[in-house]
């Protein structure tokens, strides 16, 4: 029980950080229609991750409370590409670079479905 309050405390800071984030640089690009909030989210989120993921590979930095608070709820809420980034990485990384394309293939072609089937199902609702 201990596991999931510290989750939902990360995930708690980690979705307040991405809104503020987000709107902090969607207010800067002004009349922008790219969401660049959204795409610095994300790419900050993978540069954290990568760092976080190399010392808890390298160094053991984090103990199994702060990796379930930093990484899990943190970035997990501040956004899951960080999760996907990280985990197609170390496919690469392994030698595993079909599972590592499939991954980045799969991904995108069924999250894109995923949205069409939900916008379409939005209009029978």
């Amino acid at each position: 029980m201990l596991k999931l309050v510290i989750i939902g405390a990360g995930g708690c800071v980690g979705a307040i950080l991405r809104y503020l984030v987000a709107g902090m640089v969607h207010q800067l690009a002004q009349a922008s229609a790219f969401p660049v909030g959204t795409l610095t989210v994300n790419v900050v989120g993978c540069l954290l991750i990568g760092i976080g993921g190399g010392l808890m590979e390298s160094r053991q930095l984090f103990s199994p409370e702060w990796r379930a608070f930093l990484f899990v709820g943190g970035l997990g809420s501040f956004t899951t590409f960080s999760t996907f980034g990280l985990e197609t990485f170390n496919l690469a990384k392994d030698g595993q670079w079909l599972s590592s394309c499939g991954n980045v293939g799969i991904s995108l072609a069924l999250g894109l479905v995923a949205v069409l089937a939900g916008h379409m199902l939005s209009r029978l609702i």
